[in-house]
C-alpha cells in the first residue's frame, strides 16, 4: 500500500473566524471557527490526484479549484484547525489511489446454455396453457 500523502502547512491558508450557532457571550467575541483554503491546481500534489480531486462534485470546491474547508465544531481553535485539516487529508486520501478499470466479461458456455433450457422450459409452460381441442 501507498504512504498516506502529506500536504505541506505552506500549502493551505488558515483564516480564523467567528463561529455560527449557540454559544452565549463567548462566542460573539472569540474567533474559534477556522477557514482553510487549499488551491489543488497550485498544490504540490501529482496531477493524477490533482485530476481526481478536481473531478469530485463536492460544493466545497470552487470553479477555480480552490477547496474551502469550514471547521467550528469544536469550542478552541487549534482543535477546529486539526479537525479541518484531518478532513483535508482525508478527502485528498479518499481520491489518492485510482479506481480499479473494469474489464468487461463474457458469459460462459454453461450459462448461456442454462439460459436458453429455462426459456424453452417457460416457452413450453406457456404454449401449453391453449385451448383444449376436442
Amino acid at each position: 500500500m501507498k504512504p498516506p500523502i502529506v500536504i505541506q502547512e505552506s500549502e493551505v491558508e488558515i483564516t480564523a473566524i467567528r463561529a455560527q450557532g449557540a454559544g452565549g457571550q463567548n462566542v460573539n467575541k472569540v474567533s474559534s471557527a477556522i477557514h482553510l483554503r487549499f488551491d489543488i491546481p497550485a498544490s504540490s500534489l501529482s496531477d493524477d490526484v490533482k485530476e481526481r480531486l478536481l473531478a469530485l462534485r463536492d460544493s466545497r470546491i470552487t470553479q477555480d479549484g480552490v477547496l474551502i474547508i469550514k471547521a467550528q465544531q469544536h469550542r478552541t481553535q487549534d482543535m477546529n484547525r486539526m479537525d479541518a485539516f484531518a478532513r483535508l487529508h482525508e478527502l485528498v486520501q479518499s481520491v489518492a489511489t485510482p479506481p480499479r478499470v473494469r474489464r468487461p466479461t463474457k458469459p460462459t458456455y454453461g450459462s448461456k446454455q442454462r439460459r436458453l433450457e429455462g426459456k424453452s422450459q417457460r416457452s413450453e409452460i406457456k404454449s401449453s396453457r391453449g385451448k383444449v381441442l376436442d
